[in-house]
């Protein structure tokens, strides 16, 4: 069994920032890609950010300049900086992970349980 737990997300004034965090844990052998997506009320999911086991980082259009994510693998672990945020960027943050659970799995999709962003204008 694995587990993603979110942190680090709130309210905050437009310009501010946060910084999320999404930790997996449990049974993982490796982890490949995480990421977020967000839900914002009204909008589709977005797929914000992603980053691979190797480091290689896409970013949305939307918030690019603007967000950083990055990871320690030794921690099983994926950050993901916000800077300069604005109301739009108010969502429901949701990381996942790609993991594999022995060295020949194939990577199965885990997620976390999704933290709030508000910015307030």
């Amino acid at each position: 069994q694995v587990q993603l737990v979110e942190s680090g997300g709130g309210l905050v004034q437009a310009g501010g920032s946060l910084r999320l965090s999404c930790a997996a844990s449990g049974s993982i052998f490796s982890i490949d890609a995480m990421g977020w997506y967000r839900t914002a009320p009204g909008k589709e999911r977005e797929l914000v950010a992603r980053i691979t086991r190797g480091g290689t980082t896409t970013y949305a259009d939307s918030v690019k300049g603007r967000l950083t994510i990055s990871r320690d693998n030794a921690k099983n672990t994926a950050y993901l900086q916000v800077n300069t945020l604005k109301p739009e960027d108010t969502a429901v943050y949701y990381c996942y992970a790609d993991v594999k659970v022995t060295a020949t799995a194939y990577p199965y999709r885990y997620w976390g349980q999704g933290t709030p962003v508000t910015v307030s204008s």
